[in-house]
């Protein structure tokens, strides 16, 4: 009998050690691709902001789901900027431009959304909707809450007078600052398509922690 038990305590305690050490390499790769994509994005970013540094700036220099496309016509795009050269790639997408926001410390690419795609969405945020980066009306930025801190994981910790950057294609580089922030249910998309009255905005979207809504920030470009 002491044998048995023996043999049996052996087995777990061998069993306890595979899923232990199944579970240190499933965060441990968790970790490594986060600190992978946050660094290529970042020199990503770093590099299309010093390549356009001599364009005119407006700014201070400051610093999963898939339902969040249902109901929604995607924006129209050309894949080329408005000075009629083509756009620079990011792992295979075609970039409109770039979003800084200092307060949740994050830096990514904005691809172009030409259909949905979900490994889109798993490379880097992406424009859902709109007039286009820095241009008068709303433009609409997805992307996800792995709650890990990628993409747009801490929007839940952003709040009105934060500044959000955005440089596009042509190189203008201009400053927002967050005047409303909400939830709003899955299916709901007023905010994607409302009228700014003139002004340049951008409406952030992604998941909230339970998936159940949206948190939606809206920013104004400033004056």
């Amino acid at each position: 009998m002491s044998k048995k038990y023996s043999n049996f305590l052996t087995i777990l305690l061998v069993i306890i050690i595979v899923v232990i050490i199944g579970i240190i390499g499933f965060l441990g790769y968790k970790y490594y691709k986060t600190y992978v994509i946050k660094n290529s994005s970042e020199d990503f970013v770093d590099t299309f902001v010093d390549g356009t540094s001599d364009s005119k700036s407006k700014s201070d220099n400051g610093e999963q789901d898939n339902s969040m496309f249902e109901g929604v016509d995607e924006g129209n795009t050309d894949g080329s900027s408005s000075s009629g050269t083509k756009k620079k790639q990011y792992n295979g997408f075609d970039v409109a431009g770039t979003i800084e926001i200092p307060a949740t410390k994050i830096k990514y690419p904005i691809i172009e959304q030409y259909e949905y795609s979900p490994k889109a969405l798993e490379t880097s945020v992406v424009i859902l909707y709109g007039v286009g980066l820095n241009q008068v009306g709303n433009t609409t930025i997805a992307g996800h809450n792995y709650r890990n801190g990628l993409f747009f994981s801490n929007n839940k910790k952003l709040n009105v007078g934060d500044k959000i950057y955005i440089t596009d294609s042509t190189g203008k580089r201009l400053s927002y600052t967050i005047y409303d922030k909400r939830e709003v249910a899955e299916n709901e998309s007023d905010y994607i398509t409302r009228d700014t009255q003139g002004a340049i905005e951008i409406s952030l979207t992604t998941c909230t922690d339970d998936s159940k809504a949206r948190t939606i920030i809206l920013a104004r470009a400033d004056s």
